[in-house]
């Protein structure tokens, strides 16, 4: 029996993608083995959406590497798609698979065991000195397999099944891939293709066996979930919220990252008489200022967005809003980022994810004039970023003597008292104390949220 080790790094759909994986692994025969372990192979998943994620992608071949210098070294998805020839040039892995291809990871490892075993001298390098691999231990290595498909053709979306995952409450369910939006700073296109949504009926049957598995939430992830059915009968998010929400068994839907135009009024009045759907909403902002917005290529005004959060705190209650912001963005004047940084508060979100500009080679924004310096990106990201601790505790702040449900995951000691802790509808962390011989998880209470254990974990009782 071969052992396998994974590493997933980067989004909710590269999660996925490598829960899908493993399971396809496991049930083939392949022992799995943490990733520190010696194994016979390593599996990492990258990303490319940052310079920093394309150098992690490489830290973590080459730490596979150096775990076990014969072992067979795998790399899939993003940085693999966009690197192109370069990772067959910097020599570290065996088997290069790009995106749409990962379902097939079974067959082309075994594509690969039975050439090494019939044929290993047909993908030999010739001699060492011709500058191909040589592996830490001294030897000469094969050339690397590279198994890719021009991702900007694909039209077909990458089927796969996920039956469980490493949690026992929640589960991701990709819906889609793809993006056709090209915002100026984003490679994730060029990655990842154009927009392919999965057939409802194989996503409504991997919702009911997830259910089934005893898993209660949902979280429906996608590179650009709010464009799901338009390269077939147009936008079907609605439609399928609907019927996902018909689910016998399963109590929470929470959506992952929407485009802020989707959110009309028809859409949140529909959504908002759906109560398993969470009340906990992820709307990419990326710039408070117009200007930067229209460099960005992003498709709306600050207005248009606000006027998106002020629907939603129209139907539901005081939601969760939460969004990702980018400093730095070039050109990026003082004056446009303190437009930024008021807008923020003017929205007032829960949570901000916050990045500095990283610069893509082969996107619009890469050439653009007056690249700001890493230090300014810092120094914008550590302003935003104190902003965001001030509106995120005073939003949890704003819960408390209320009540509230909490889906119970996972036990931790606070203070030497033992907790089982979990997310109330609108993702915020609250513990229940219990007896330590007392299984909770998976339990969903209902208790009034009582000020806070940590910084960001609030007491129930």
């Amino acid at each position: 029996m071969k052992s396998v080790a994974l590493h997933n790094l980067g989004c909710k759909v590269n999660s996925y993608e490598i829960d899908v994986m493993q399971q396809m692994l496991r049930e083939s025969g392949y022992k799995i083995v943490p990733f520190d372990d010696v194994a016979d192979v390593y599996i990492i998943n990258t990303c490319t959406v940052t310079n920093i994620a394309d150098r992690k992608s490489r830290q973590m071949i080459h730490r596979a590497r150096k775990n076990n210098p014969d072992a067979v070294v795998v790399a899939v998805g993003c940085y693999v798609q966009t690197a192109g020839e370069a990772i067959v040039q910097e020599g570290a892995v065996d088997i290069a698979v790009g995106n749409n291809r990962k379902k097939d990871i079974v067959s082309v490892l075994e594509e690969y065991w039975k050439n090494k075993a019939t044929a290993a001298g047909s993908l030999a390098v010739q001699e060492c000195s011709d500058g191909k691999r040589r592996g830490e231990s001294g030897d000469c290595r094969k050339q690397t397999v590279v198994e890719t498909i021009d991702i900007g053709a694909a039209k077909e979306y990458e089927e796969m099944q996920l039956t469980r995952t490493a949690g026992h409450t929640r589960a991701y369910i990709k819906i889609q891939d793809g993006c056709n939006q090209f915002c100026s700073y984003c490679i994730i296109p060029y990655a990842r293709g154009r927009v392919r949504s999965r057939a409802e009926e194989d996503i409504l049957r991997e919702v009911q066996g997830i259910v089934e598995a005893g898993y209660r939430e949902i979280v429906l992830t996608g590179i650009h979930i709010s464009s799901y059915g338009i390269d077939r009968n147009g936008p079907e998010l609605l439609r399928l919220l609907t019927k996902l929400h018909e689910t016998d068994g399963l109590d929470r839907i929470r959506l992952g990252s929407l485009e802020p135009r989707i959110v009309t009024e028809e859409f949140a009045r529909a959504i908002s008489a759906m109560p398993k759907i969470c009340p906990h909403f992820h709307l990419s902002l990326q710039s408070g200022c117009d200007s930067v917005l229209a460099r960005m290529n992003r498709h709306y005004t600050t207005g248009e967005y606000f006027q998106t959060t002020e629907t939603l705190r129209k139907y539901y209650q005081n939601p969760a809003i939460t969004t990702d912001v980018i400093t730095g963005f070039p050109g990026e004047t003082e004056e446009e980022f303190r437009m930024t940084e008021g807008f923020v508060r003017k929205v007032n979100f829960y949570e901000m994810h916050i990045f500095k500009y990283s610069k893509r080679q082969g996107t619009r924004a890469a050439s653009m004039d007056c690249q700001l310096t890493e230090a300014e990106k810092g120094r914008r990201s550590a302003a935003l970023a104190q902003a965001e601790r001030q509106m995120s505790h005073a939003y949890r702040a704003g819960w408390q003597n209320r009540r509230a449900e909490v889906l119970l995951e996972e036990t931790k000691e606070i203070n030497g008292r033992v907790y089982w802790v979990g997310h109330t509808p609108q993702y915020i962390k609250a513990a229940v104390e219990a007896e330590e011989s007392v299984n909770l998880g998976n339990q969903i209470v209902t208790g009034s949220l009582n000020g806070f254990l940590e910084e960001d974990i609030m007491l129930l009782k």
